[in-house]
């Protein structure tokens, strides 16, 4: 007797896209890196005859007070760090103290490569949606010059009937001043220490010298001494930097409260994150006294080595970056549960770079169990079999949009469903990919890809953004209940 195949999912490709716009700048400080640099270019600009400064000063307001937010702030802020450079720097004016500033600043475009792996939640302000309709927030990776990602978020609506529109971008683009989280207790610090500086003893002369807790400067002068004296030994520098990259890696983001989502852009604050960060997947957490919280775990990259990082905010205004750390805190693709189950949090995570796993612990930021979840299995996902964002809670069971890698190192997205009791039980697991890239998706930065960070519900719909080979960012929409169905029928 012949079997009948099931029909595929009718999955819609939405009309909407997103792509990446040159025009969005930060400004960042110009840093010549060397003291002598520095210093050499301050003088030739000193040497600018005062009477031509306020002139010079005006004109490049005029050219680019219209692009940000407090223009003459960042050149005093810049000034303030050349300034150390400078012996005697006392009776320079105003004008020149800007002036100066300005020499030491330069634009950067945080879209000009791409803007793509975006993830989806409801927005936590919900007021004045039209019925039927639902407010959302949306963070996605840009990426620019050097290939450095940063983190920008978009605002939008999703209406009754699936249509998407977003909140026009502000003309503006904001990054916060990073403010260390101090002062810092010695047990995390060292627990997260011992994953990337194996010189223990090294590690506890300097800190028998520290109180519990320190500060950051006291660190950077324990460290000095003990430089001084030759007491770190060999791989002194490596120690040191390890060291003060874990005691800087944990920080807050305030931005103004009238900041618009548009506006915020998180950029890379501290060496962990320097060269990138990558591919936040949100989710709208449920605390147990029933307050919602939102969370992003990102992967923070320094050019050698990928950490896994966790940010935190309940408003979009103030943000918490903090490390992750524990045995199985490593690798990228970390995805928290959307609430506790059992009293312990949830995450998924691809640890060995093949395998989907599932992690428990009563601590959020740190990971010691592991039990594996998902293989690689089909023939499109036979190279890596990872999540494109946290589960999705549903009647039916925990929602989980996979990605597979395949043959031509093509990206699909899949789906699989847990037990909403038992999440290490595999109730549902497609055969074939939810969506590959079609002919006029395959071409791009990463050709052949499609990638999700994260998902939403809504109206009996699921609303998948996704990006399109690393470049832009599309979105498709399928029946919730045709996919949980497929999904029962076809078991694990």
């Amino acid at each position: 007797m012949a079997h009948n195949r099931p029909a595929p999912l009718r999955v819609t490709r939405r009309p909407e896209f997103l792509f990446s716009d040159d025009r969005r700048v930060i400004l960042r400080y110009l840093d010549f890196a060397h003291p002598p640099r520095i210093r050499a270019v301050a003088r030739r600009v000193l040497r600018i005859p005062e009477r031509s400064v306020p002139a010079a000063v005006r004109r490049l307001m005029g050219r680019f007070r219209s692009r940000h937010r407090d223009l003459e702030g960042v050149f005093r802020k810049h000034y303030g760090l050349v300034a150390g450079h400078l012996r005697g720097a006392g009776g320079i004016s105003e004008p020149r103290k800007l002036l100066l500033g300005a020499y030491f600043t330069s634009e950067y475009s945080i879209e000009a490569a791409a803007l793509f792996n975006p993830s989806i939640v409801p927005h936590p302000d919900q007021s004045g949606v039209p019925a039927g309709s639902a407010r959302f927030l949306m963070s996605l990776r840009a990426t620019g010059e050097g290939h450095v990602s940063s983190i920008v978020f978009r605002r939008g609506v999703i209406d009754r009937a699936g249509s998407i529109a977003f909140d026009p971008p502000s003309r503006y683009t904001y990054t916060a001043q990073p403010v260390p989280r101090e002062p810092i207790a010695k047990a995390p610090f060292l627990a997260k220490l011992r994953e990337c500086c194996p010189a223990r003893d090294v590690v506890a002369r300097v800190l028998e010298h520290l109180p519990d807790p320190f500060r950051i400067a006291q660190l950077r002068a324990a460290l000095k001494a003990h430089r001084t004296a030759g007491g770190l030994g060999p791989g002194a520098r490596r120690i040191s930097h390890a060291m003060l990259w874990v005691a800087e890696a944990n920080y807050d983001l305030p931005f103004p409260p009238d900041c618009l989502p548009s506006e915020i852009v998180i950029f890379p604050a501290t060496m962990y994150e320097s060269r990138g960060m990558e591919d936040v997947r949100l989710v709208r957490f449920l605390c147990e006294d029933g307050q919602a919280n939102y969370y992003g775990t990102y992967t923070a990259y320094n050019g050698f080595r990928v950490h896994p990082m966790l940010l935190e905010t309940s408003d979009f205004h103030t943000f918490r970056v903090w490390t992750l750390c524990g045995r199985y805190a490593k690798n990228k693709g970390m995805a928290l549960f959307p609430r506790k189950v059992g009293g312990q949090y949830l995450m998924l995570s691809r640890h060995d770079g093949e395998n989907l796993f599932l992690l428990r612990s009563s601590d959020l930021h740190v990971w010691n169990a592991s039990r594996k979840l998902l293989l690689p299995r089909e023939p499109w996902d036979l190279v890596q079999v990872g999540n494109c964002g946290s589960p999705l809670e549903t009647p039916a069971g925990w929602l989980v949009i996979t990605h597979g890698v395949g043959p031509m190192r093509q990206y699909v997205i899949g789906a699989a469903l847990l037990d909403r009791r038992e999440p290490t039980r595999v109730l549902g697991r497609l055969r074939q990919p939810l969506l590959a890239p079609t002919l006029q998706e395959r071409e791009g930065y990463v050709p052949n890809a499609v990638y999700s960070c994260g998902s939403m519900i809504h109206r009996g719909r699921l609303i998948v953004p996704y990006a399109v080979a690393d470049s832009r960012t599309s979105f498709a929409t399928v029946s919730l209940n045709a996919l949980l169905r497929r999904l029962l029928a076809l078991g694990p």
